[in-house]
């Protein structure tokens, strides 16, 4: 924690922050606390580099705290606890040992069936009242208070959880009780389980012991399974992070994964992939309960998104006749028959329906074809196949009865002996849970959902390698050759997938809520903000778009609407498929990279475009043009992390241009993403943004923008094209957030298209607030040059005067000589805010060298920044990188510049 820790009192409740506040803080934590007195919801914006983490956990963990005076309680972590998976299991295994020196005593009464259920508490005595008396005082006390409720924290990916846990670290909350829950993938320490590819699959097997192998490391749960241990005697003494915990967990031989779950019952502030809190079946294996609690949703710029695809579900005929087979295996050796039977008779009847429909279906491209029906015609087409509200509730009942562990008397040996009931597949049963949880939201309240489902039926082709058959010779023997001899033949297969694809986020919101009590959204870039309260059904009584840290001199914002040759740049699709686009566009960066000392990175729309545009700057001779200015490097289509690590590396080794595609903002799901191109370098990078038109939407997207218009008026929707227009605004917002990251950073963004000049009030009004204040047009393309060199050269004279501070108070460390350099670093900055007050137009002022960088358009990044009191790493060179599609990317250095090709397919 730092030592210069800040207390502030807000809304009645004292804050203690580990450094001064920014205002931006400040005014997000005053939201927060507001929203948690009263149980309101919040949708907070607050740039990326202001800190927004830090107010988020002092904030909530403050007002948590201070609950513990009022008319509130929290359970102790024995008190009312709830028999877990894990602790259930590990009872069972417990009583198993215990009575293995019982099982020969021939006078205990024979046992027909035994069902593992929870312990139950023995029922109070109804006759003596003297004997309850005291236990219903207590009782009644604690119904007069109310339970603190607990913090669900939730974020994009485990990454960020590590690094959201590094910042409770510097608080004075760092030794609150927490746990991070996340997958086996994270957490499993069996060797014999990490190698599998289906860590999930191998665990299951081991906890049931199917081949007589049970999971040694799970039976070690209680070692750490509560926090005084851990703090006390295993030294997590502070805010720890899943490595920190899976390091104990090896050192003790125990599970992390169960663990961490165990943790949860006595946990202040529980972390993880906000998908576990919006997905059904994860929270219900995961067993959590959301009841009266904080919900905290960092990052949710693509919450929308996310709780449409944790409403959604899509199986393929393959694996549905594989639940019919194991179902009808069930069936014919008499296990549990008349639970199999109806869910077999089911899977017959979905099956058979899938075969009859593919008559229907249309061709959509290039092989692939598909037929869609709405919510309610597939619930008519249900009733026809016996399926009605009725009837599948008694199938829920027939699945969970199925999923029940059960032991029964059998021969085992030729002696009497408790067997365990087989049951079906965990891959079986998870096919069942998922289809179920669909239909479920569709038959829920008189099917009030099913107005807000599309289910598709699609074909679609694969190729596979297939080993032929083996064929007798004359004589009728099989000979097989050696398996390296073999050779397989590709075999193109046809996939009939039925996809249930949910279109209203609001459906999976509809459990959370209700019933918890604060639902805080934030996000760098939530702007525009009109679409949330809408799309999740939920009622923002509190929103904020939180100022920037920076002073407005350390950004450049600029549009440019020609090219160097004084051509118009106006990126709709019919533009960019010309060599007059692509030459100009090809001229104005290598212009750029002659400006920008440092790195350059660029977005592309599509990989469609970065080859298109390599081929013809190949042809024309100006990629070997750029190749001298800089280290080109593009991302390879469809590549492991590890090969674009490489890349990554190569880009910070030596001068760079980077050119990446950028995924499609409402591919995979309309999961939009973000279009980031971002420096951490001695110099400034730069973000190039222009606009790009589609001519082709995913079906998914189709219908969605369909829904919206049929529904906008009865539901208060935005319509299809605004709401895909607010998709793209935010993919751009999520992208030039990128260039600042703390207090101290500074960076230029340039938009490159002739729209944002010429209506701005279209173009302009959707970038996030700090940015739209900024922004300054620049209609030839060599006063934006003019303007962005001037910048440069203050950058260069700012830092030279930084460097010449720490240089002498690493000499002399008194306050005078301090001060002095101080003073010499200001009267520089000043001449230079005068050069740049001489230009026509006048750019924001700066600090630093420069780095330059070529995309394709909505990038899957993220990015990892140092704190809003820190300043990054420094890394030296230049480069210009050509990506793809990309996952996690790092930039961290001191000073940025984006460059942006931005590319809006909502604008045509």
């Amino acid at each position: 924690m730092a030592s210069s820790a800040v207390e502030y009192t807000i809304g009645g409740v004292k804050i203690h922050f580990p450094c001064k506040a920014y205002p931006s803080q400040l005014s997000m934590m005053n939201s927060i606390v507001r929203g948690l007195n009263y149980g309101q919801h919040c949708l907070l914006e607050s740039p990326t580099g202001s800190g927004k983490s830090l107010a988020l956990l002092c904030s909530t963990l403050a007002w948590q705290r201070a609950q513990f005076g009022k008319n509130f309680f929290l359970p102790s972590e024995t008190q009312g606890r709830k028999a877990s998976i894990a602790s259930r299991l590990s009872e069972k295994l417990q009583a198993s040992v215990n009575s293995d020196g019982d099982r020969e005593d021939d006078f205990k009464p024979d046992r027909k069936r035994i069902r593992s259920v929870e312990q139950k508490v023995p029922e109070p005595c109804s006759r003596c009242p003297c004997a309850s008396t005291k236990d219903t005082v207590k009782e009644k006390a604690k119904d007069d208070k109310k339970r603190i409720p607990k913090i669900f924290f939730g974020t994009r990916t485990h990454k960020q959880i590590t690094q959201i846990a590094h910042e409770l670290k510097r608080t004075v909350y760092s030794s609150v009780h927490m746990t991070i829950l996340s997958s086996r993938d994270h957490t499993c320490v069996n060797p014999e389980v990490v190698p599998h590819f289906n860590r999930n699959e191998r665990c299951k097997d081991l906890l049931e012991a199917k081949n007589g192998k049970s999971c040694r490391f799970y039976h070690g749960v209680q070692k750490m399974r509560d926090h005084h241990t851990l703090q006390r005697v295993h030294g997590l003494h502070e805010a720890w992070d899943v490595e920190d915990l899976v390091t104990v967990a090896k050192r003790l031989r125990s599970c992390s994964y169960y663990a961490a779950r165990e943790l949860m019952q006595g946990a202040s502030i529980i972390f993880c992939p906000y998908n576990y809190l919006l997905d059904p079946m994860i929270r219900e294996s995961m067993e959590i309960d959301l009841a009266g609690q904080i919900l905290v949703l960092d990052e949710a710029h693509n919450i929308e998104d996310c709780a449409r695809e944790s409403a959604s579900f899509t199986l393929d005929e393959s694996s549905l006749k594989t639940c019919r087979e194991e179902l009808d295996s069930m069936v014919k050796n008499n296990i549990r028959r008349s639970q199999h039977e109806p869910l077999r008779d089911f899977c017959y009847a979905l099956i058979n329906w899938i075969q009859e429909c593919q008559v229907l279906l249309s061709e959509r491209g290039y092989e692939s074809a598909s037929k869609v029906w709405s919510g309610k015609d597939i619930l008519g087409i249900f009733y026809g196949l016996g399926i009605t509200a009725d009837t599948f509730r008694m199938l829920k009942q027939n699945l969970a009865a199925v999923l029940e562990k059960e032991e029964r008397v059998g021969l085992v040996h030729g002696k009497e002996d408790m067997v365990q009931v087989p049951t079906i597949s965990s891959m079986t049963s998870t096919v069942l849970k998922n289809l179920f949880m669909v239909l479920d939201f569709l038959y829920r309240d008189n099917c009030r959902f099913a107005e807000d489902y599309k289910v598709a039926l699609q074909r679609s082709y694969s190729w596979t390698n297939q080993v032929p058959p083996d064929v007798p010779d004359a004589q009728g023997f099989l000979v097989r050759p050696r398996p390296r001899r073999r050779q397989t033949a590709r075999v193109k297969t046809e996939i009939h997938t039925l996809s249930f694809w949910c279109l209203n986020p609001a459906v999976a919101f509809s459990d959370l809520s209700g019933t918890v009590r604060s639902i805080v959204l934030t996000s760098g870039t939530l702007s525009p903000m009109g679409s949330f309260s809408s799309e999740l059904g939920v009622k923002f009584s509190i929103q904020l778009e939180a100022n920037h840290v920076i002073n407005k001199s350390q950004v450049w914002v600029g549009t440019v609407g020609a090219g160097p040759q004084g051509k118009k740049l106006c990126a709709t699709f019919q533009h960019t498929e010309t060599y007059a686009f692509q030459d100009e566009v090809g001229d104005l960066l290598l212009h750029i990279c002659k400006v920008i000392a440092k790195g350059v990175l660029c977005f592309l729309p599509s990989y469609k475009l970065l080859d298109k545009l390599r081929d013809r700057w190949s042809n024309t001779g100006l990629w070997e043009k750029l190749e001298q200015q800089k280290t080109v490097i593009t991302e390879p289509r469809g590549g492991a992390k590890g090969d674009f690590d490489e890349l990554l590396q190569t880009y910070y080794d030596s001068s760079r241009f980077m050119l990446k595609f950028c995924q499609d903002p409402v591919k995979n799901g309309l999961n939009v993403r973000c279009f980031i191109c971002q420096m951490r370098h001695t110099s400034y990078g730069g973000l190039i943004s222009c606009m790009h038109a589609l001519v082709y939407l995913p079906e998914q997207v189709e219908l969605k923008m369909k829904y919206n218009d049929q529904h906008c008026k009865s539901r208060g929707l935005l319509p299809g094209h605004r709401w895909y227009e607010i998709q793209a605004y935010r993919a751009l917002n999520q992208a030039l957030g990128r260039c600042i990251r703390h207090k101290n950073d500074w960076g230029a963004l340039i938009l490159v298209d002739d729209r944002y000049g010429n209506n701005p009030n279209k173009y302009i009004t959707g970038l996030s607030k700090w940015v739209r204040q900024l922004v300054q047009h620049h209609y030839t393309f060599s006063n934006a040059m003019q303007s962005l060199k001037a910048f440069s050269r203050v950058q260069e004279k700012v830092e030279m005067a930084s460097t010449d501070c720490l240089t002498l108070g690493s000499i002399n460390s008194s306050p005078s000589n301090n001060s002095s350099a101080a003073a010499g670093g200001q009267s520089l900055l000043k001449a230079a805010e005068v050069q740049i007050s001489s230009l026509s137009v006048k750019p924001p002022k700066p600090q630093q060298e420069t780095s330059t960088l070529l995309f394709p358009s909505v990038l899957s990044a993220q990015f990892k920044g140092e704190s809003n009191q820190t300043t990054g790493e420094k890394y030296e060179g230049q480069h210009v990188f050509f990506p793809g599609s990309f996952g996690t990317l790092k930039f961290e250095n001191k000073y940025v510049i984006l460059v942006l090709l931005e590319y809006f397919k909502a604008f045509i």
